[in-house]
């Protein structure tokens, strides 16, 4: 039986941020879940069980942890509990509806629309792979797809846990790395421009300075600053004659 259960909650807000994966997870090895079906709705509302259970499927797959949704408006018979309640309701039901240690159970409850609150609970083994890490990413994109009003019932939850299971599964890259890699790049192809302008630059300079030299006449320098051109400019044509 379950020597510990895990409990989560949190309570609809609407934000868009989802939690990064810092810790690189392992799936439990497979035959650790005695099997169960994915969900229970008490509100009617999963028309495309389907679609619904593709997205848990696919959680159970990537992680080796099987969730159960538990859709709900009334917690033992009370339309408005408090958190307590709904985290000992959920406590209670993972104890009826499993006989091992690796599963996932959200019990999703809403009375009021728009207006939600979720806990969601683990068994021991089952907490090796979702830690409350893992967890807070499953909740951050319920949370985000709750409100997306583009989405049925059925993908809001199967869309979350199949987008959960991907990132909990993976450490979340930080987008700071890409930015640092390409200032770095500029930053190289900045100093290699401004390196290659500067030598151009001179090169220019060396070449206008030798026409200089070589446009004026000698009477205007002084007798020895033309006797050193005379020498420099008449040295190769002597040689030459001298073969």
């Amino acid at each position: 039986m379950i020597s510990l259960i895990i409990a989560f909650s949190s309570i609809g807000s609407g934000g868009t941020g989802v939690t990064g994966s810092t810790v690189a997870r392992e799936p439990l090895p497979k035959g650790s879940v005695s099997e169960t079906g994915y969900y229970t709705d008490e509100v009617n509302w999963i028309g495309n069980t389907t679609t619904l259970t593709s997205g848990l499927k696919y959680f159970y797959d990537k992680t080796g942890v099987q969730p159960y949704v538990y859709i709900t408006d009334t917690v033992n018979g009370s339309h408005y509990p408090t958190y307590d309640e709904l985290q000992a309701y959920a406590d209670s039901l993972y104890n009826q509806l499993f006989t091992d240690e690796a599963h996932l159970l959200l019990v999703f409850f809403e009375y009021t629309p728009s207006d939600y609150m979720d806990y969601y609970v683990t068994g021991t083994q089952a907490k090796t792979v979702v830690d409350s890490e893992a967890g807070d990413i499953l909740l951050d994109y319920i949370d985000r797809n709750y409100y997306n009003s583009g989405l049925t019932d059925e993908e809001m939850f199967s869309n979350s846990f199949h987008d959960a299971a991907d990132r909990m599964m993976e450490v979340t890259k930080s987008p700071w790395i890409t930015v640092f890699v390409i200032f770095g790049a500029l930053a190289v192809l900045i100093i290699l421009f401004a390196w290659w302008a500067h030598a151009k630059k001179q090169k220019n300079l060396e070449a206008q300075h030798t026409e200089q030299i070589l446009n004026t006449p000698l009477q205007k320098f002084s007798d020895s600053e033309a006797e050193d051109l005379a020498k420099k400019y008449d040295t190769p044509q002597k040689d030459e004659e001298n073969q």
